[in-house]
């Protein structure tokens, strides 16, 4: 598939086929503690572990679609316009004819958290200790995880982020409950049931879903065209099994100011030993620095970054020269 250019993409009319939402996942539950206000019955049965997921089809879509996955403390938003009001990867996707889903991890966004641990505690039926793990991340703690600066407010030299627009970034940012979930994270089982109802889709992934599409592939490969994963938290071990990635396109995507990041460059160091790994079983796996292709100054949030459109562009490539070939 050829890319069209960034200035047409941007100027002719959006067409749609079509758009909605549904869910994946979930499971029902028992408890009697969901309520601790007397407002709301405490005892009853609710959904949990379910994934939300927003699609839209272009008017001409062709090959497969593409499945968005957001990281840490984020949301599916992370996709969507950009802080300082640029097209997100979401529409720019669907201008370059992919059909696009875009999912809220289990517990995170319009995929509602379970209350009731909290509120046992509260009705006094437990102790602290059973409280279960949440965290919000600060703005200074993000400012250095992703890659603004070495520390807050520092600004690494020729950065993309648009830090002009900054807060409407932190507005993004919600409470994280993935220290209180099991392993593998609902959203995994969530995205197998995805690849397979869509009967084709490329999962990508950023941060810390970097490593959920690796798991749902060893879950099972019915479904998965290829893998994106960009700036993963981790990448599957070297010495695991790599058999769920054999003939499987692969590409782990990585940014500007990796070496001068005590969090990310081990990780790298990491994906990279994944990839050779992968490869030797059979994979067709790669890893990418985008300086090493051009690209400079790019943030852990490149998909925002203010050349995140380039990048697209770039990924795209990668897409119609290592996936599409293989569906003719």
């Amino acid at each position: 598939m050829a890319v069209a250019s960034l200035s047409a993409q941007q100027e002719k009319p959006l067409q749609i086929q079509r758009q909605g939402s549904f869910f994946v996942g979930g499971r029902d539950v028992h408890s009697d503690t969901l309520s601790a206000t007397g407002a709301r019955a405490p005892s009853g049965t609710v959904t949990i572990d379910q994934v939300y997921v927003r699609y839209q089809i272009p008017v001409g879509a062709s090959g497969d679609s593409v499945t968005f996955i957001h990281g840490c403390c984020l949301t599916g938003k992370t996709w969507e316009t950009t802080p300082d009001g640029r097209m997100g990867w979401d529409e720019y996707f669907l201008r370059n004819g992919k059909g696009v889903y875009v999912v809220d991890q289990a517990w995170r966004g319009r995929s509602a958290a379970n209350p009731s641990a909290i509120n046992r505690v509260r009705l006094g039926k437990g102790t602290n200790d059973d409280l279960p793990p949440v965290s919000f991340v600060s703005h200074e703690e993000a400012w250095s995880v992703f890659r603004f600066g070495s520390e807050y407010p520092k600004v690494f030299a020729g950065l993309q982020f648009p830090i002009e627009a900054q807060g409407e970034l932190w507005k993004q940012m919600v409470p994280d409950w993935v220290e209180a979930l099991p392993t593998p994270n609902p959203t995994v089982p969530a995205l197998s049931e995805l690849a397979q109802r869509l009967n084709g889709t490329i999962l990508i992934s950023h941060s810390q879903s970097g490593i959920y599409p690796f798991q749902t592939a060893a879950l099972s490969r019915k479904g998965i065209a290829a893998i994106v994963s960009i700036e993963p938290g981790a990448c599957p071990a070297s010495g695991e099994d790599m058999r769920p990635f054999a003939n499987l396109p692969i590409l782990v995507l990585f940014g500007d100011y990796v070496d001068q990041s005590a969090r990310w460059a081990p990780r790298m160091k990491g994906c990279r030993e994944f990839v050779q790994a992968a490869n030797k079983a059979g994979g067709r796996a790669e890893i990418v620095a985008l300086p090493d292709v051009g690209f400079h100054g790019n943030s852990h949030m490149l998909m925002q970054d203010k050349n995140s459109l380039q990048v697209a562009d770039w990924v795209l490539a990668w897409i119609a020269k290592s996936v599409e070939p293989r569906q003719r």
